[in-house]
């Protein structure tokens, strides 16, 4: 026996189109968009000239210390060398990798400001393979003022990494949450960037005005920096708002965003703490295997 109520037996349009859209936003495009095939790179018989990317965002807190970190700690499971280069006052890279800022006598101000100082007396090894780090303390902050009436003041970090370059085949510059004359260095020194966005509408906003300085100094200083892409990260697929900051970051950005998600996790605070990469704290996590996976898309796009 069928219900006779009107409307009770056959669902109205207007219900079919609530259905239709609770079923759009329920798809997660992290997981639904088409993903590129991503080989295994090849062994290396030689190493260097080092490709320099530059981890920029002028907003802090959205993952560029963690990923500069993290990528190249995979990198180097690749058989990469890396440079890692602590391009922030703050120190963060430093730390995460086990060194204390305060305690050092020379870091990459030194490098930057004195003529004397040659890069070998900064750079220096760390407990992961493969890895050789430039640190930072507060003291680059005055390199920003100081900076201001030296003649190429620009392409400073561009000298001093050139004679290293080709005993690496990465250097990664972790830059500060700003767009001043460091982060300016950083992007003149560099022929790529990579762009970590924190899946949340304030973050989006400002990538504007970095795809806009990027273009400045494609134009004025570096003809050959690119965008490498953007790398999303702290995303979480069940949360309405990041899945549409994600559509969004796709729509307008498309096949420069990775393929690779860094989803949020208490792995990654945990390794600050311990001073060492994910791939090693934690070598089984998604995390781990997230880089691991950016470390391949990276090189293919090198």
């Amino acid at each position: 026996m069928t219900d006779s109520t009107p409307g009770a037996a056959e669902p109205t349009a207007a219900s079919d189109a609530l259905f239709a859209v609770e079923r759009v936003k329920a798809v997660d495009p992290a997981v639904a968009r088409a993903k590129r095939d991503v080989p295994e790179p090849p062994p290396l018989d030689k190493h260097g000239p080092a490709r320099v990317i530059a981890l920029c965002n002028q907003k802090g807190g959205v993952g560029k210390t963690t990923s500069a970190i993290n990528l190249g700690a995979a990198l180097a499971e690749l058989g990469r060398r890396v440079l890692l280069v602590d391009f922030d006052p703050q120190g963060a890279l430093s730390v995460g990798l086990g060194v204390q800022p305060h305690q050092l006598e020379r870091t990459s101000y030194n490098l930057l400001m004195e003529r004397g100082v040659s890069i070998d007396e900064v750079r220096r090894k760390t407990a992961v393979p493969g890895i050789d780090l430039l640190p930072s303390n507060i003291d680059l902050s005055a390199a920003e003022i100081q900076l201001v009436t030296e003649v190429g003041r620009e392409q400073t970090l561009a000298r001093a990494l050139a004679p290293v370059l080709p005993e690496y085949d990465f250097v990664l510059i972790d830059c500060q949450p700003s767009l001043g004359l460091l982060t300016v260095n950083a992007l003149t020194a560099s022929q790529g960037v990579i762009i970590p966005l924190e899946c949340e509408f304030f973050s989006l906003r400002g990538v504007a005005l970095l795809i806009d300085t990027i273009g400045k100094v494609q134009d004025r200083l570096n003809p050959q920096l690119q965008l490498d892409g953007i790398l999303a990260t702290m995303y979480d697929g069940r949360t309405l708002h990041g899945r549409e900051v994600f559509q969004r970051v796709l729509d307008a950005f498309g096949d420069k965003v990775y393929d690779t998600v860094i989803t949020r996790t208490v792995r990654f605070p945990e390794t600050t703490v311990a001073g060492e990469p994910i791939t090693s704290w934690a070598p089984s996590s998604a995390g781990a295997k997230a880089y691991r996976h950016l470390a391949r898309e990276v090189i293919a796009r090198s």
